[in-house]
């Protein structure tokens, strides 16, 4: 159990969370259209700068947002968030794909419900294990 403790934000730690995510997937489309469509750059090339930029944003947000009252220091914080944002990544891919192929609903309908099932899983890995204290000496 994490002993963050410390006054949440306005709309609580998840608020600040899923304030943090929305704005990280603001950075990531705005990197993606402005290579695109600015410097010619491919659109898969485009997608994984965005990305990465847009993972980049949600660590340092959800760091002050959601989850600035931990101890955890960058060395463990930062590559815990990237590995539960890879899984997370891995995991809504697997389900969109789930949702349409099999199952057959349109694909807006299962990206929806994906995202706000990972954005759970998503706060409760970050907030038990990236973002948790190291333990007491």
């Amino acid at each position: 159990m994490s002993r963050d403790t410390g006054a949440a934000p306005p709309g609580g730690r998840l608020g600040g969370y899923t304030a943090a995510g929305a704005l990280a997937t603001g950075a990531h489309y705005a990197t993606l259209t402005g290579l695109v469509e600015g410097l010619a750059v491919a659109p898969g090339v485009a997608a994984g700068m965005g990305a990465a930029l847009g993972a980049l944003v949600a660590y340092a947000l959800n760091r002050r947002l959601a989850f600035a009252a931990t101890a955890a220091p960058h060395r463990q914080a930062l590559p815990r968030f990237l590995a539960v944002a890879a899984g997370g990544a891995v995991l809504h891919g697997v389900l969109v794909w789930l949702g349409t192929s099999r199952l057959g609903l349109h694909y807006l309908l299962v990206q929806a419900a994906a995202t706000g099932g990972i954005l759970l899983i998503g706060y409760e890995l970050n907030r038990r294990w990236s973002f948790a204290p190291p333990p007491a000496r």
